[in-house]
């Protein structure tokens, strides 16, 4: 037995050391230091002649059939007020509405799309859950077990009402940003 044990302790050494030979053997000794190819990179961008054009809004032409661009209002003056209406339109203490841009209207839309497909996710979830639960407490002989599951099926049944709720609300608020974007004159492109 114990030669046994000999033998296989000098296969598994004769292995480890053929695995680090060959680790050892396969070490990359020519490989590229950072400075090395920091100093590349910098060869190479000295060699651009000429730098590459960045292009603003103001380089392209102005859009054609889109809404027209309002001026912005101007505060109507009242005789109490002036020195307030001054102040809030410096940015004192009034908190800034947020520009009303693309990203805006983009960025709305989008969020209220996204929380609507969580809401359905989770009832659609919820209604797997109701259903597995209703079936779990018909086939119970437990009276026990039976009313826990109920119980359960009970606060999800609760919680799918909320969920449903919820969905429509989110529905709401879609065709409600839609609607103030629609009177607002944002043209269609900007709610993708």
């Amino acid at each position: 037995m114990s030669a046994l044990i000999t033998c296989r302790f000098r296969a598994l050494a004769a292995t480890v050391l053929i695995f680090a030979g060959v680790v050892i053997s396969g070490a990359r000794p020519a490989a590229q230091s950072l400075g090395d190819v920091a100093k590349k990179e910098e060869d190479r961008r000295g060699a651009i002649r000429v730098p590459a054009k960045v292009y603003t809004n103001k380089d392209l032409p102005p859009a054609s059939g889109g809404a027209p661009v309002a001026a912005p209002a101007t505060p109507e003056k009242s005789p109490d007020g002036d020195a307030a209406k001054a102040k809030t339109a410096k940015g004192g203490d009034a908190a800034k509405e947020p520009v009303k841009d693309r990203a805006y209207w983009s960025g709305a839309l989008k969020s209220l799309q996204q929380q609507l497909e969580r809401d359905q996710g989770y009832a659609t979830a919820l209604q797997s859950r109701i259903n597995a639960l209703t079936a779990d407490a018909v086939n119970r002989d437990d009276p026990i077990q039976r009313s826990r599951l109920e119980q359960d099926r009970q606060k999800a049944v609760a919680e799918l009402g909320r969920l449903t709720t919820a969905v429509a609300d989110d529905q709401k608020a879609i065709a409600a940003l839609l609607e103030e974007a629609r009177t607002s004159g944002v043209p269609p492109a900007w709610l993708r």
